[in-house]
């Protein structure tokens, strides 16, 4: 059985980097990663200084290839099913499929996926709608755009966000009424809202075309953004007995100590909310010197 000083669960920006800094530490460190990250849905990713519009898959080949330049890292493209700690080592057994693995130290780094009460909504997601104004708004900028969201105050924060990248701007939310403050600030800056509940989009190859209400009505809209709701891919926090809060964010202690000794997190997966590639990326660095400094201070 190989046993490692790190085992890294997912290789998105926060896996990857934290893999590296591992790796430049010489630790014995991989990194598991099944091809599933929450972007590879979208054509372009933005906002990573040097890597700005970069191809989903082309991001994560690069981070990859430079792992290969250092011989303690381990890559595996495998799924793990299952993470137990031996009582008598005190080392976790990590499970796929074919193999197990023991390590000192398991970093969670997963990330988060999303779920939609509308599943039509797939077929756009990455296309033409997004969740991140951030990520996609410049793409998007001066069309007539729709923000899709069924609580009123993810509703008011989006359509304000949303509208600096275009005033062409229509709130759907599904069913949900809104209050009349909300209703009238948006209506003062000439943002439309229909709350019957949405029956169908229209479109093609992803692309938004027309919204069809219940009522019968069509609005056209040609992009916008959703609010969805996220969860985590697995349980491996839940099964490690790591400790959340009331919001399900695992509680750390600010550089990626988990409640548990030996089990750190980093990026979307420790906040359960979304994140840019730069944010989980400097979040998977700065949990390796983490665990570097924790694998140094049992050692010297």
């Amino acid at each position: 059985m190989n046993h490692y000083d790190c085992i890294v669960i997912g290789g998105g920006p926060a896996g990857l980097a934290a893999t590296l800094t591992l790796g430049r530490a010489r630790r014995n460190v991989a990194v598991f990663d099944n091809g599933t990250n929450r972007n590879r849905v979208t054509h372009a990713s933005h906002g990573f200084l040097t890597r700005d519009g970069i191809k989903p898959h082309e991001f994560k080949a690069i981070g990859f290839r430079e792992l290969q330049a250092y011989p303690s890292v381990s890559i595996f493209n495998n799924t793990i099913k299952e993470i137990k700690k031996d009582s008598e080592t005190g080392l976790y057994v990590v499970y796929t499929d074919e193999r197990q693995y023991q390590t000192e130290n398991i970093l969670l780094a997963t990330g988060v996926q999303e779920k939609f009460s509308l599943p039509q909504i797939r077929d756009y997601y990455g296309k033409s709608l997004f969740s991140c104004p951030y990520c996609d708004g410049w793409e998007l900028r001066d069309l007539p755009l729709a923000v899709i969201a069924e609580n009123e105050a993810h509703a008011h924060h989006l359509a304000k966000l949303v509208f600096n990248w275009s005033k062409n701007l229509i709130v759907f939310t599904n069913g949900v009424e809104v209050s009349a403050d909300i209703e009238s600030d948006l209506m003062r800056n000439n943002i439309g809202i229909y709350t019957a509940r949405i029956k169908h989009l229209h479109g093609n190859d992803g692309m938004l075309e027309r919204i069809e209400l219940e009522t019968g009505e069509y609005i056209t809209r040609k992009g916008g953004f959703v609010v969805p709701t996220f969860y985590r891919p697995n349980r491996f926090s839940e099964q490690l007995l790591c400790k959340t809060d009331e919001h399900h964010v695992i509680i750390t202690d600010g550089v990626g100590r988990t409640s548990e000794k030996g089990i750190y997190t980093a990026g979307e997966t420790e906040k359960l909310n979304p994140s840019s590639l730069l944010i989980a990326a400097a979040e998977g660095n700065r949990v390796a010197t983490t665990i570097n400094l924790d694998l140094t201070l049992d050692r010297f």
